[in-house]
């Protein structure tokens, strides 16, 4: 049975081969319906908003007796019985509650229902509304960041590797990437709350240096080729996509494993529920990205390519030759 470091070299010299490319009407497909089992999820199963978009009431105890969640739903419960009650432990130390928008009255006794079950004064109950507006304002702005974000992407791609279609890729590649992570968000039920926006975004840096560094080796081994290469124009994508394959696993294991031990040591164990949002959306993020890299980018990249005539004619006279 061959290592991890045979494997890494058989396939960076090309005894052995993964066939992204020779098989991408298969990862295509399977590209296909993960983005239409994503773009349906969120009106078949809905998408969970979090108050910063839907608006609401919320409650912060400071230095509670016990960080016992069930005695703030009671009380919330207590004051409207249909109020929706989101708890979460703040720092370790502190109770942040969110409910939906209650009036004035209906403040002040969860307020007082609050001190009461926590055994605090009344002055460490502190209590505030939040509207609809500001999350409307962070999506705005986070799309008009996007936007401005793969049009710079698109451009600085095609100087970079002198061709357009690099750029038509990586950019579908991206939308790859944000649509199915919005996707497994939607399918688990997460709520989407502004961290979690700004995480969605932050995977598209690290999605984008993925296909930089794999296009790079593409567009090297693809400019070696000359007229008398024994490959076809796939053959060197594919090859430039497994000569990085080891280093993009590796790559997203080490980006991985900091942002899962926020997820499951932070955020389950200790109760961090702060940093669950930003924290699950980029672990998601990291593990799509690299997936669309190498099923998505390269052999879409490679399909595009081998249409041109030149490509073609020489591909024609490679497989001419073999037979």
């Amino acid at each position: 049975m061959r290592s991890m470091g045979q494997w890494g070299n058989d396939l960076y010299t090309g005894k052995a081969s993964v066939p992204f490319v020779a098989r991408r009407k298969l990862w295509f497909i399977i590209a296909i319906a993960l983005v239409a089992i994503s773009v349906l999820a969120p009106f078949v199963r809905g998408v969970e908003l979090s108050i910063e978009f839907t608006g609401g009431s919320q409650f912060t105890v400071s230095a509670p007796e016990s960080t016992d969640q069930s005695i703030a739903t009671d009380a919330v419960h207590s004051v409207d019985g249909e109020a929706e009650a989101k708890v979460t432990v703040v720092g370790g130390t502190d109770i942040r509650v969110q409910t939906t928008q209650l009036s004035q009255d209906e403040t002040r006794q969860v307020s007082a229902a609050l001190a009461e079950g926590y055994g605090v004064d009344a002055a460490e109950v502190t209590d505030s509304f939040i509207g609809p507006t500001w999350g409307a304002d962070v999506t705005r702005q986070s799309l008009w960041g996007l936007g401005v974000f793969l049009v710079l992407t698109f451009v600085i791609l095609a100087i970079y590797f002198r061709t357009w279609k690099m750029s038509v890729a990586a950019i579908i590649g991206l939308v790859d990437v944000l649509v199915i992570t919005i996707g497994i968000y939607a399918l688990a039920g997460f709520a989407i709350s502004p961290a979690a926006v700004i995480g969605f975004l932050t995977i598209l840096g690290y999605s984008l240096y993925d296909t930089t560094v794999v296009f790079d080796k593409i567009r090297e081994n693809t400019a070696e080729d000359g007229e008398i290469s024994g490959r076809t124009f796939g053959e060197s994508v594919n090859l430039g996509v497994n000569q990085t394959l080891v280093r993009s696993i590796n790559t997203s294991i080490v980006a991985a494993l900091p942002v899962a031990a926020i997820l499951f040591i932070g955020v389950i164990w200790l109760g961090a529920e702060t940093l669950s949002d930003i924290s699950l959306s980029i672990f998601v993020g990291i593990l799509v990205a690299t997936y669309s890299t190498l099923f998505v980018s390269a052999p879409l990249y490679s399909l595009m390519r081998e249409k041109e005539p030149a490509i073609a004619q020489r591909d024609q006279r490679v497989l001419g030759a073999r037979a």
